[in-house]
């Protein structure tokens, strides 16, 4: 048997921290609970300086260069890149393809509008509808550009369906200028009606149950219950989906690039912007087309707060 002397702890016993020692830990502890949350915030800024802050800070050092995507020397040019996107007609030429998409997105969100007030009340098979909706969205851009090319090429699906109701002589959907537009920003609106339609949703089902109950006692038919309690609860959504049509029309690349290739009058301001990077490698001249494109986004949508700002809604 082991012999302790008298006041120390048994054989075996855990040892027992001094004062100091457990205040210093207790201290430690404190610390490193204090410091978590920013080590977490640490690498999520870091993340988005690397891959989003810096780009741009580099895109913006193009633009005021020479620079051709190839060669190490970068020749200060100062404000002539900007100079020559504000002179030369035919870069701001295409914004007038954008509008083709502006007038999509107001269909857009009509077909989303309709379709999330309709299913967000008791209706059969509303789940399935609801799927049906959203699964465009979910489809890859590349995939969704492939099936519509095969879908508007000539004799293709939808030339064969025409055929079926006496329409032998069909347009050129992809081909003729004065319409491939329409196809495409068609296309964009089959595509993107999904997230409108969830966004409406949402907003639609998180009015209180309750008022529509009172409507119903107070003989309000399904029109005045949409104007008095749907669209005045959904207006910061109609103000969110505005903005994102807005920046969308300006902004787009995928179906006109993958369907086209800016062909026939299609071209974006984005794929003209590739197109003189990467075809004519006057990277200069498109990092300042690409700031320009940052600012009038920023500009459109801080005019679009002025003109609607984001009042709070009480329907209570």
């Amino acid at each position: 048997m082991a012999i302790t002397a008298p006041g120390s702890a048994p054989a075996g016993a855990p040892a027992v921290l001094s004062a100091p020692a457990r205040a210093g830990r207790s201290a430690g502890q404190r610390t490193l609970q204090a410091l978590t949350p920013w080590l977490f915030l640490a690498a999520a800024v870091g993340l988005l300086l690397l891959f989003t802050y810096w780009p741009a800070l580099n895109l913006f050092y193009f633009s005021v260069t020479d620079w051709d995507g190839i060669d190490l020397e970068k020749n200060f040019v100062g404000l002539d890149n900007y100079v020559e996107v504000f002179t030369d007609p035919r870069i701001f030429s295409v914004f007038g393809v954008s509008l083709y998409y502006f007038l999509g997105s107001f269909a857009q969100m009509a077909i989303a509008l309709y379709f999330a007030t309709l299913l967000s009340f008791s209706t059969r098979f509303q789940n399935l509808f609801r799927g049906i909706l959203f699964f465009p969205y979910l489809i890859n851009g590349v995939a969704i550009g492939f099936v519509f090319l095969y879908l508007f090429q000539p004799g293709g699906t939808l030339d064969s369906v025409l055929a079926w109701f006496g329409v032998t002589d069909p347009p050129q959907w992809l081909g003729d200028p004065s319409i491939v537009n329409w196809s495409l920003a068609g296309t964009s609106v089959w595509r993107y009606t999904g997230l409108n339609f969830v966004l409406f949703l949402g907003a639609i089902q998180s009015i209180p149950r309750e008022l529509y109950e009172a409507a119903d006692l107070d003989g309000a038919s399904k029109w005045q219950q949409f104007w008095a309690l749907i669209f005045p609860g959904i207006r910061r959504i109609i103000g969110l989906s505005f903005i994102l049509a807005v920046a969308g029309a300006l902004s787009v690349f995928e179906i006109p690039f993958i369907m086209t290739g800016g062909a026939n009058g299609s071209a974006t301001f984005v794929i003209q912007t590739l197109q003189t990077a990467f075809s004519f490698r006057q990277v200069g001249l498109a990092s300042a087309m690409a700031v320009v494109l940052l600012v009038i986004v920023l500009l459109v949508t801080w005019v679009q707060r002025k003109v609607f700002p984001d009042e709070k809604v009480d329907l209570t």
